[in-house]
């Protein structure tokens, strides 16, 4: 770990830190919520060492990253704007792309906006949701799940971030990381996070150092960066409009845990299997279902994650 560098960039108005190792084909990783760069250190130190340059940045609004205070500022019209800043910066014209939760959700925004600059992307957790032009998507959310989903749920500024100053910020982290439920993750009003319990004893994926490198960087920096992402969803599926019906025209490998909530919701499994996700990225070439592996895939399966990137990225 200790010969991972770390960087400052300027990128599209912000500085942006930045984790990166060794030298060759750039592989460019995109973290979720909550989440750091530190989420990729399995990926960065094996796929470095097989001749990749690996880099991994801690996204706006998180970590060492700048954070801008209004939710506006976080569509995924910035967040793309920033990765390609930031390739710009280095010097690097085509990446390999790498992503995960809400970081799997900018790299299909990135593919749309900017093909060009994509060799091939691994995406991880989360499917390609083609933008429905009738419904904003937390409407959506609402109708499938209701009010008490999790999205719909940290909208409201203050309130999410009310739930997690209930909870020191190791715990929250443990909540997260180590939770396996498949379920729809909600959380009540009244009650906040008194349904959400960290696995115990924690896995072996994920030691305690592990979880006081998150909750250091989240007690100083709080949750609202993160949450801003859901608070600009249906800002982004107003400005997106244009890309209403456009396909993913990358290769893409697409990889998910059998237990993972976004692999359960209703009809995703029908979408993902039966042609749907296909329709929407022609270039689909794998679908691997991890079994017995649930939400942070890139971390409780970091070695097969691995070899998964690299058996997919040395084609091209």
């Amino acid at each position: 770990m200790e010969k991972i560098e770390h960087t400052t960039v300027p990128t599209n108005g912000i500085n942006m830190h930045v984790a990166s190792i060794g030298s060759g084909p750039p592989i460019l990783f995109l973290h979720g919520f909550p989440e750091l760069w530190y989420s990729w250190r399995h990926q960065l130190l094996s796929l470095s060492a097989l001749g990749y340059r690996c880099i991994a940045p801690d996204l706006r609004g998180f970590g060492d990253t700048d954070a801008p205070p209004d939710a506006s500022s976080y569509t995924a019209m910035h967040i793309v704007g920033d990765l390609i800043g930031l390739l710009d910066h280095l010097g690097i014209e085509q990446v390999f792309l790498v992503a995960h939760d809400w970081g799997a959700v900018i790299a299909w925004w990135f593919c749309l906006f900017r093909p060009d600059r994509v060799k091939c992307l691994v995406n991880m957790s989360v499917a390609f949701n083609p933008r429905n032009p009738k419904r904003k998507p937390v409407d959506g959310f609402k109708a499938l799940f209701g009010d008490d989903y999790y999205i719909c749920r940290f909208q409201e500024p203050g309130e999410a971030e009310a739930y997690f100053g209930g909870l020191d910020t190791a715990s929250v982290m443990k909540m997260f990381l180590t939770g396996r439920n498949p379920a729809p993750p909600k959380i009540s009003k009244e009650l906040g996070f008194a349904s959400w319990k960290p696995v115990e004893p924690m896995p072996a994926w994920l030691s305690e150092e592990d979880v006081n490198y998150f909750a250091t960087k989240f007690s100083k920096t709080g949750f609202t960066g993160g949450l801003n992402y859901y608070r600009a969803i249906n800002l982004t599926w107003e400005l997106t409009a244009p890309w209403t019906g456009v396909q993913i025209k990358v290769p893409v490998k697409f990889i998910v845990g059998d237990l993972d909530i976004t692999y359960n919701i209703p009809g995703i499994k029908e979408y993902i299997h039966n042609g749907g996700f296909k329709s929407q990225v022609p270039f689909l070439q794998e679908v691997v279902i991890v079994e017995g592996a649930a939400h942070f895939i890139n971390q409780e399966k970091a070695e097969e994650c691995s070899a998964h990137i690299y058996d997919f990225i040395k084609k091209f």
